[in-house]
């Protein structure tokens, strides 16, 4: 389906600019380019890389491709990242490309067969614009397929301009989380070495890419106004519109660098429930002792419950659960691939019988073998949890999420202070 995804979190404050205060919402990157098409530079026969989640903040209930082609932009031909067009495909599963409902325009799938656009699909094209929401976790698909876009285009000499949208977790450097990717571990879920948890806008990850990866891109980015580094999505007075499937609330964006790694795992993260991504359980969990071990630990920002679901997806599809519940009490505060490591390791040590790893087959990792190294980008973390996992303290955890040497890579990027 098409349609308009649900719209959650409404809030508002007062964004400011870096330089300037400016009242109300944050502009998007697509809401400028709509006032001023003049930023294209001209260009005649463009693609878009999009889908309905990306909106403008102007009308968060307009998609922002029908804004965009409504302001004259000559976009005559769509891409589309994992879970399609409408975000609303499962999780790794391959989309197929045709025909948008909405615009008439075509629709080229770069979750399918192709993970990067073909040659021959930017035939005809003077660049490509690439719109797309992003939840500020590295194995989150979105900006890898941009990267992939950024590749091709360079090879044919054609510029990408990046419409830009804070970073929901914040741009804050101090709120950055490892591991750092380590280059043996690259993937389509990490194709560069980067934090679990990177604090870069799409547009800041693109100048990285190209500075870094891609030097003969021709790279521009469109950015926001009125965003600061360290707002979090409910500070920018945008609603929070369904990135994908499982990502319904901020609050699911925020947990999910940590509670992410569990796909790796025989536990549900909640999938087919109200709440993905802000509970974890199986029927063998005992969540009771696992609660009690995480409130010893003390971790920021979360309350710690216990609960109980029934996913609609695998695993334990249709069975009830025990489950383990974080409730946000203060964003600002939490870490949470920490959190999520932490949990893992409690999980572990409490149920050495049951407790397993698991493959996770894609589109883009048919076998689904070593999910869990894409994921941290390191296989330290598996060693340690499948041997001594009541070793993992505070100083393990400290050590594993460190970011060194990251601030100084991303202050050549940044865009916003």
């Amino acid at each position: 389906m098409t349609g308009v995804a649900p719209l959650l979190d409404l809030s508002s404050r007062d964004p400011r600019t870096p330089s300037t205060p400016r009242p109300g919402p944050v502009r998007l990157g697509a809401d400028r380019l709509v006032e001023d098409p003049r930023l294209l530079a001209g260009a005649e026969r463009l693609g878009l890389v999009t889908n309905d989640a990306a909106r403008t903040a102007a009308d968060v209930e307009r998609l922002s491709r029908t804004a965009l082609l409504e302001a004259g932009i000559p976009i005559v031909r769509l891409f589309s990242p994992e879970h399609g067009l409408n975000a609303t495909a499962p999780d790794g599963a391959a989309v197929p490309g045709g025909t948008d409902p909405v615009t008439g325009l075509p629709v080229v799938s770069l979750y399918g067969e192709r993970m990067r656009p073909a040659p021959e699909s930017l035939e005809g094209l003077d660049g490509v614009i690439v719109d797309l929401p992003d939840v500020g976790t590295r194995c989150y698909t979105y900006g890898w397929t941009m990267t992939h876009v950024i590749d091709v285009c360079a090879e044919k000499g054609l510029p990408v301009w990046i419409l830009d949208r804070p970073n929901p977790l914040s741009g804050a450097l101090a709120a950055v989380e490892g591991p750092i990717l380590e280059p043996a571990h690259r993937s389509f879920i990490g194709r560069h070495t980067i934090p679990l948890r990177h604090g870069l806008t799409l547009g800041e990850l693109a100048r990285l890419w190209q500075r870094e990866c891609r030097p003969t891109a021709h790279v521009h980015v469109i950015a926001c106004e009125g965003w600061r580094r360290d707002q979090l999505w409910p500070e920018t007075g945008l609603p929070f519109v369904p990135t994908s499937p499982a990502i319904r609330r901020f609050e699911a964006a925020l947990l999910y660098p940590g509670l992410c790694l569990f796909e790796a795992t025989n536990l549900s993260v909640g999938r087919g429930t109200e709440t993905p991504f802000e509970a974890v359980g199986a029927p063998w969990l005992d969540a009771d002792a696992v609660a009690e071990r995480l409130v010893a630990r003390r971790l920021p920002g979360v309350v710690v419950t216990t609960d109980a679901f029934t996913p609609e997806a695998d695993p334990y599809a249709g069975q009830r659960c025990a489950a383990v519940r974080f409730t946000v009490q203060d964003p600002t505060l939490v870490r949470p691939v920490a959190l999520g490591l932490a949990l893992l390791a409690d999980i572990a040590a409490l149920h050495p019988g049951a407790f397993a790893w698991m493959r996770y087959p894609t589109a883009a990792n048919p076998t689904g073998a070593g999910h869990l190294e894409r994921l941290t980008g390191t296989a330290t973390i598996r060693d340690v949890i499948s041997t001594v996992p009541e070793s993992v303290d505070a100083a393990t955890i400290a050590a594993w999420t460190a970011a060194d040497g990251w601030a100084e890579r991303a202050g050549a990027v940044l865009l916003y202070t």
